[in-house]
C-alpha cells in the first residue's frame, strides 16, 4: 500500500484498511477449524502490525491497545519500558486491533472491525477524538473521519397498523442488555442481532439500522473509533444517561454508550431512563 500519508485521519485510514488486509489473508491460510488458534493469530497478527506502523510514523504518540499488557487497568503509563504515559500525553492512539473475534472466527461473518482513533488533548469536542477509522475488512470497506459518509437516511420498516414506522436498532447477538427488548417495544424498535460494536456502529453510520444502544461493560477501545467516525457524520453519541462520552481516562472501562440519529436521541434517551435505570 506504499508509505502512508501523513494526515491523521488518512493515516488511521490507512493503518485499518492495512490491518484488515493482513486479518483476510490469516483468514484465508488458517482456515476456521481451529477457532481458538485463528482468534489468537488474529488479534495478535493486527496488534503487532499497528503497533509496529504506529513506532515508526507516529513515534512520539502514545498508544492504548486492547492487546497491550494491562490495558484493562487503571494504569497512568504504558507497560513499555521508556513509553510516553498516555495520561500526559498530548495525542493517544486508541485501538482495537481486532473488534468481534468471535465472529472473525467464524466462516461466512463480515461483522467483524479494526479500530483506530486518535484523542488529542487540544480537541474541540468533549471526546477528545480528531481521527478515526472502522475497517471492515470483510465488506471491503473502511468508514473514515478524513472521508466521513454523508448524514444516513432514515431506515423505515414497513408502517404498522397505528401508522408508525419502526426503528432498527442493532443489538448484540450474544450479549444484548437485559432491558432491551422492553425499550425496543416502547420505541417500536425492531431488534437486529450483529456481531462487533464496531460493526453495530458502522450500521448506524450507512444507515442500515437507525441506532445502537449498549450497556453492561465495553473498553475505551470498542467505541473509539467508530465514535470518531458517527459524530463526525453528524450522529449523536454519548453514554446511555445523556453524559458524554470521554476517552483517554485513567480506566479505561466505557460500559455504556448511545449511538443514533439526531432525531431520534431524545426519544431514546428518555425511554432509556425508564428502563435502564439511568437518572
Amino acid at each position: 500500500m506504499g508509505s502512508p500519508p501523513m494526515i491523521d485521519g488518512a493515516f488511521a485510514r490507512w493503518l485499518a484498511a492495512r490491518a484488515g488486509q493482513a486479518l483476510l489473508g490469516l483468514r484465508a491460510e488458517m482456515g476456521f477449524a481451529d477457532a481458538g488458534a485463528l482468534k489468537s493469530s488474529g488479534d495478535k497478527v493486527s496488534h503487532d502490525l499497528i503497533r509496529t506502523e504506529l513506532a515508526k510514523w507516529r513515534p512520539g504518540d502514545a498508544v492504548l491497545s486492547e492487546e497491550d499488557e494491562g490495558s484493562r487497568l487503571a494504569w497512568a503509563a504504558e507497560v513499555s519500558e521508556g513509553a510516553v504515559s498516555r495520561l500526559t500525553a498530548d495525542r493517544v492512539w486508541i485501538i482495537d486491533p481486532l473488534d468481534g473475534t468471535r465472529e472473525f472466527a467464524e466462516e461466512g461473518r463480515s461483522d467483524w472491525a479494526v479500530h483506530v482513533a486518535l484523542w488529542a488533548r487540544n480537541a474541540p469536542t468533549p471526546h477528545g477524538l480528531v481521527a478515526g477509522a472502522v475497517g471492515l475488512p470483510a465488506q471491503h470497506r473502511v468508514l473514515g473521519t478524513d472521508y466521513p459518509p454523508a448524514y444516513p437516511p432514515m431506515t423505515l420498516e414497513a408502517a404498522t397498523a397505528g401508522g408508525a414506522r419502526a426503528i432498527r436498532l442493532a443489538a448484540s447477538r450474544s450479549r444484548p442488555p437485559v432491558f432491551l427488548t422492553d425499550l425496543a417495544e416502547e420505541v417500536g424498535a425492531h431488534l437486529v442481532p450483529m456481531g462487533s460494536a464496531g460493526a453495530k456502529i458502522a450500521a448506524v453510520i450507512t444507515g442500515e439500522v437507525d441506532a445502537y444502544i449498549h450497556a453492561g461493560g465495553q473498553y475505551e477501545w470498542d467505541s473509539a473509533a467508530p465514535v470518531a467516525v458517527a459524530t463526525a457524520t453528524g450522529l449523536h453519541a454519548s453514554r446511555i444517561d445523556g453524559s458524554a462520552l470521554k476517552y483517554n481516562e485513567a480506566d479505561p472501562r466505557l460500559p455504556d454508550l448511545l449511538v443514533c440519529r439526531k432525531d431520534l436521541a431524545s426519544r431514546l434517551l428518555a425511554a432509556l431512563q425508564r428502563h435502564a435505570g439511568v437518572a
